[in-house]
C-alpha cells in the first residue's frame, strides 16, 4: 500500500493521497446522500468536458464513505500567488479567464442556482422574515441562465500543471445558472481574506466578461445569506453588511 499523505483535514473529513490516488474520506455523521450527489456533480461535469480529475470510486470507509479520484500533479494558483506575490494580478487574471471558460459550459442535468439559493434562504433562521422575503424576490427577478456554475472557484480550486493546462478541483457545490452569482460567491471569498484581492479580482473578471459591476453587486446579498447559513463566526459582521438587501440598489 502506498504511503498516506495527509492533504486537508476538517470537521467532517480527511482529503489524503495514496500513490496516484486522492481520497475525501468523510466522518460517519457525513450524510452518505451528499457523499453521492458530489460524485454525481462531478461526474456530469466530467462529462460536459470540463477538465476535472477522474472519479474512480465511491466506497464505504471507516464507518463513513469515501470518495476516491485521480491525482494531478502540478500547483493551485493560491499557490503560485504565495510563491509569486508579485504576479498576483497575472494570476488572478488566469482565474478568471478559466472561470468564463469554465461558465461557457453547459451542464442542465445539475441543479439550477436560483433553486438552490432560494432553498438556503427559506431555511434560514439567521435573518428576519421580512429579509428573507426581499432576498428571495431578488432571487425571483433575475434572469434564468443556464452555465456552468463551480460554487466556490478560488484560487485553491485551481491546478495549473507543469505543461500549463488547468485542472478544476471540488465540485460540491456546482450548479447550473449565472455567471453574475458565481462571481459573486467568489468576490466574497476573496473579500473574507483579502478584500484588496476581492476589488482586483471583481475588477478583472467584469471587464474580461464584458459584465457591469453592479450586476454582479446585486447576487451579493444572496450569497451572502448563502454564507451565513454555514455559521462561521468569523464571518459573521462582513456577511450581516452584505446582506442588507438595500445596499447595492
Amino acid at each position: 500500500m502506498a504511503n498516506r499523505e495527509i492533504i486537508e483535514e476538517k470537521s467532517y473529513k480527511t482529503v489524503y493521497r495514496e500513490g496516484n490516488v486522492i481520497v475525501k474520506e468523510f466522518t460517519p455523521s457525513h450524510p452518505k446522500a451528499n457523499v453521492f450527489n458530489e460524485a454525481y456533480i462531478h461526474t456530469c461535469v466530467e462529462e460536459a468536458g470540463v477538465q476535472v480529475p477522474r472519479i474512480i470510486s465511491v466506497t464505504p470507509a471507516n464507518g463513513g464513505w469515501a470518495l476516491s479520484m485521480e491525482y494531478v500533479s502540478g500547483k493551485t494558483l493560491e499557490q503560485m500567488i504565495q510563491e509569486e506575490p508579485e504576479k498576483t494580478a497575472e494570476y488572478i487574471e488566469r482565474l478568471v479567464d478559466i472561470q468564463i471558460e469554465v461558465c461557457q459550459h453547459r451542464v442542465p442535468k445539475l441543479r439550477n442556482t436560483r433553486y438552490k439559493l432560494e432553498e438556503i434562504i427559506n431555511g434560514m433562521t439567521e435573518i428576519d422574515a421580512s429579509t428573507r422575503y426581499e432576498l428571495l424576490q431578488r432571487i425571483h427577478g433575475m434572469k434564468r441562465h443556464t452555465r456552468l456554475c463551480h460554487g466556490d472557484f478560488v484560487p485553491s480550486n485551481v491546478l495549473i500543471r507543469e505543461d500549463g493546462s488547468y485542472c478544476i478541483l471540488d465540485w460540491a457545490h456546482a450548479s447550473s445558472g449565472n455567471a453574475g452569482a458565481d462571481a459573486a460567491i467568489t468576490y466574497m471569498r476573496f473579500s473574507l481574506e483579502d478584500p484588496e484581492k476581492a476589488e482586483l479580482y471583481l475588477k478583472t473578471f467584469c471587464r474580461k466578461a464584458d459584465m457591469a459591476i453592479q450586476y454582479v453587486q446585486t447576487w451579493m446579498p444572496i450569497v451572502a445569506a448563502a454564507q451565513l447559513a454555514k455559521h462561521k463566526e468569523s464571518e459573521r459582521a462582513l456577511l450581516e453588511k452584505w446582506i442588507s438587501v438595500a445596499e447595492y440598489q
